[in-house]
């Protein structure tokens, strides 16, 4: 008798909890309401199974990401954010173009430098060239004086530079030219011309 109480009490509950789902299927969104209508079709299912439907039933739907809607604010701000890219790039085209121009510019000074390095090597060059002729030619002409006659000009000559003409002379006109010159300043002269390649002779020596 007790257990047919029981069975008695849980039909009751369970057309209770039927009714009021169908008045609420009215409210209920589409899909919510479905669930509710399948779980009313099946009478033999339990309180915790029809529990689960609705739960799954009110579950939102995920919607495509390309459905989503934005705000305005949002919006301003995607679009204030592509403009700020855009003059980035801009700028940043700007400043590429502005470098190559400079790029240019520089390669141009550049070859304006070397052809001016190159014209003055060659003037150096030709200078050179001249200087080592003229003291070729004063060598031949004092080379050519009589030795006391050239003696007296290399005597007022600092000593070096009187050595570099003698080294341009015969050894025999050079040393009739410092028989004739004044004993300290022919002295001087020949430390010089002894100076003028000690550094290769030391350097012959120690190898």
């Amino acid at each position: 008798m007790k257990s047919l109480n029981n069975r008695g009490s849980y039909v009751l509950l369970t057309l209770g909890f039927l009714f009021a789902v169908g008045a609420a299927v009215r409210f209920l969104p589409s899909n919510l309401a479905t669930a509710a209508e399948a779980l009313a079709a099946g009478t033999h299912a339990s309180e915790e199974d029809a529990h689960e439907v609705v739960e799954a039933a009110a579950a939102p739907e995920a919607r495509p990401i390309d459905e989503v809607c934005f705000t305005a604010e949002t919006a301003a701000a995607i679009t204030a954010e592509q403009e700020l890219i855009a003059a980035q790039e801009d700028q940043l085209q700007e400043d590429t173009l502005a470098l190559k121009a400079r790029s240019l510019e520089l390669d141009s000074r550049t070859a304006e430098l070397n052809a001016l390095q190159e014209t003055l090597e060659a003037r150096w060059k030709e200078m050179q060239t001249t200087s080592d002729e003229d003291i070729m030619h004063l060598a031949r002409m004092y080379g050519s004086m009589k030795p006391d006659q050239a003696a007296a000009i290399f005597n007022q000559m600092e000593p070096d530079f009187a050595g570099n003409f003698l080294r341009l002379m015969r050894s025999e006109q050079a040393g009739l030219i410092m028989a004739s010159m004044e004993t300290r300043k022919a002295y001087a002269v020949s430390l010089k011309l002894a100076e003028l390649n000690a550094d290769i002779r030391d350097s012959a020596a120690s190898n």
